[in-house]
């Protein structure tokens, strides 16, 4: 079983001390021995691109939420820097399979990656061997647990996305220092989460979310002009759909948000956690709204197999 091995000072969790197996170009390896060489192509550069995946207990056993749409978007990306996969869609969604299983998980996070080996340095990255490693832990909440109903404190941001541009849309390993530096400067001045906006002014996303908010019983979020085509945002407008509730996808204002009845992130790691202010201004009523939560329960009905519906997003493990 890929158990959690040591924690550090803070709490969180040391990859490096998990015991199990990891998923490397074709075969199942040692966690312990899963290492590349120091001067591999993607360490240097952050040309590479790789998935979040989300595995549910359910009734029927653990799923693997919208793993086909997972699969679907990561050689999306691949294709948009020009990175050949050197494995199908359908060999790595065994992959992922293979991952839980072997490590005995009923729920995990998932992280399948392709990069560039150590063939050789530089811009050019030609004649550079693409590889592909799928891996599986525990990982309970991204957030902490209350912050579900109680919400968390976001910090607009000093760092911007760019605009309509398809590199920066991509989940491309590079693309995500933003995110860090984003997500570390609110840390540091004490909020949960940052919001970032775009080169034109408008609202993007979070530091590894998209946003949505609630405006007199009509759920808005952002285009897609600058920030991911989040899985979880899909699913959210869908579910949002079967729930007669009225969506719009549109530009966004930072004034919206703060003037909105309610605000929340969607994300596969941060799954839909409530946003109870901005810059220390509170939103709608400070907490969980009856929207929010709303699609909040339903999301996670859908995710462990308590709604018949969407049969299609689950992949068993078996």
């Amino acid at each position: 079983m890929a158990k959690i091995g040591n924690l550090n000072k803070e709490g969180i969790v040391d990859l490096s001390k998990i015991k199990g197996s990891i998923w490397l170009d074709g075969e199942i390896i040692d966690w312990q021995d899963a290492k590349v060489h120091l001067l591999t192509h993607t360490l240097h550069y952050g040309l590479g691109v790789f998935e979040g995946v989300r595995a549910y207990n359910t009734p029927k056993g653990p799923s693997i939420f919208r793993l086909e749409d997972h699969t679907d978007r990561l050689f999306k990306s691949a294709e948009t820097v020009s990175m050949k996969v050197p494995f199908s869609q359908i060999q790595l969604n065994d992959a992922h399979q293979q991952v839980i299983k072997l490590n005995n998980l009923t729920e995990a996070y998932i992280r399948p990656m392709c990069f560039y080996g150590s063939e050789g340095m530089g811009l050019r990255a030609d004649n550079l061997e693409v590889h592909c490693m799928v891996a599986a832990w525990e990982w309970p909440s991204y957030m902490e647990p209350e912050a579900r109903e109680k919400g968390i404190k976001v910090k607009l941001s000093s760092y911007t996305r760019q605009v309509r541009n398809p590199v920066s849309s991509a989940k491309v390993n590079g693309n995500y220092v933003h995110s860090i530096v984003a997500l570390n400067e609110a840390l540091s001045e004490g909020f949960d989460e940052a919001l970032m906006l775009d080169a034109e002014g408008n609202v993007a996303e979070g530091s590894g979310e998209n946003i949505f908010i609630v405006k007199d019983n009509v759920l808005i979020t952002p285009d897609l002009d600058a920030s991911l085509d989040g899985i979880t945002r899909r699913t959210i407008l869908e579910l949002a759909k079967e729930l007669d509730i009225n969506c719009e996808i549109r530009k966004l204002k930072t004034e919206e948000v703060l003037e909105a009845d309610e605000a929340f992130f969607s994300g596969t790691a941060a799954e839909v956690v409530p946003i109870n202010s901005l810059d220390n201004k509170q939103i709608g009523a400070g907490g969980r709204g009856p929207i929010t939560e709303q699609l909040q329960s339903t999301y996670f009905d859908q995710v462990r197999g308590a709604r018949e519906a969407n049969s299609n997003w689950h992949t068993l493990v078996e």
